[in-house]
C-alpha cells in the first residue's frame, strides 16, 4: 500500500489547543492532512479506544487512515487502519501478526544505526527525527538538523528506493522546504497545527507549501 505521507498530522490531547481530538482532526483533514495519528501517553486503555473510535467517526466520509501511537490493542479494538511504533515498542514484524497484511505500520527511525537495521520489509513508512527543537515530546536526544535528516533518509532509500519516508519534530512552514529537500515524501506536524489559531488554514498552508517543495524538488 502506498502511504500519503505529505501532511501527517498529529493529534495529542496535551497539545489540542482545548480542542477536542475529532473535531481538530476534521479541521485538519478539511484543511489537507493526509494521514492522521492518535497520540496519547497518558490516556487509559480504554479512553484511547473511545478516543479513537470518536476520531475515526470524524474522519468519516474522507479516505485519511487513522492510525494509533503505540498501541496495537486500542488500533485493534477501535478498527484504525494501523499503527505507528517507536524503536522500543512491540516490533514491526508482531504488529504486523497480529493487525495484517493491509494494516498500515508505520516506524520512528533516529540514527543511522537504525536505519540499517529497520524491518522495512514490514513497513509501509518510516518517519526520521527529531529534525527540529519540539516542546511537544520529551526528547533527550540533539535535533538531526536538515543534514543528519538528509544522510538517514539516503540510508533508508538506498535499502529500499519506494519507501515513503516523513520527517518529524520541530516542523512547521518555515521549515517545510529544507525538509523536503532532504529527500522526505511529507512532514508529520503537532503544534503547528493543533496549536494554531485556525487549524484548518494551517493545514491547508501547510500542505500547500509541502506540494510545493515537492513539485520543485521534482522539477530540479
Amino acid at each position: 500500500m502506498k502511504i500519503d505521507l505529505r501532511l501527517y498530522a498529529l493529534l495529542d490531547p496535551r497539545r489540542a489547543n482545548g480542542r477536542d481530538l475529532p473535531s481538530l482532526a476534521r479541521l485538519v483533514a478539511d484543511g489537507g492532512a493526509t494521514l492522521v495519528q492518535l497520540r496519547d501517553k497518558t490516556g487509559s486503555t480504554r479512553q484511547l479506544i473511545e478516543e479513537a473510535r470518536a476520531i475515526g467517526a470524524a474522519l468519516a466520509g474522507t479516505t485519511i487512515p487513522l492510525l494509533i501511537n503505540d498501541r496495537v490493542d486500542v488500533a485493534l479494538a477501535a478498527e484504525a487502519d494501523g499503527v505507528h511504533i517507536g524503536w522500543d515498542d512491540i516490533g514491526a514484524a508482531d504488529a504486523r501478526l497480529l493487525l495484517g497484511r493491509t494494516a498500515i505500520i508505520g516506524l520512528s527511525v533516529k540514527t543511522l544505526q537504525q536505519a540499517a537495521a529497520a524491518p522495512l520489509e514490514h513497513l509501509d513508512y518510516v518517519c526520521i527525527g527529531g529534525v527540529y527543537e519540539t516542546l511537544s515530546k520529551d526528547n533527550p536526544d540533539p535535533p538531526i538538523g536538515a543534514e543528519g535528516l538528509r544522510t538517514i533518509a539516503a540510508a533508508i532509500r538506498k535499502r529500499a528506493p519506494r519507501m515513503p519516508i516523513g520527517a518529524i519534530a520541530g516542523i512547521d512552514q518555515s521549515n517545510v522546504p529544507v525538509t523536503i529537500a532532504a529527500g522526505t515524501d511529507g512532514v508529520a506536524v503537532i503544534s503547528a497545527l493543533s496549536m494554531a489559531a485556525d487549524p484548518k488554514a494551517a493545514a491547508r498552508n501547510m500542505r500547500a507549501a509541502v506540494d510545493a517543495a515537492l513539485s520543485k524538488r521534482g522539477a530540479a
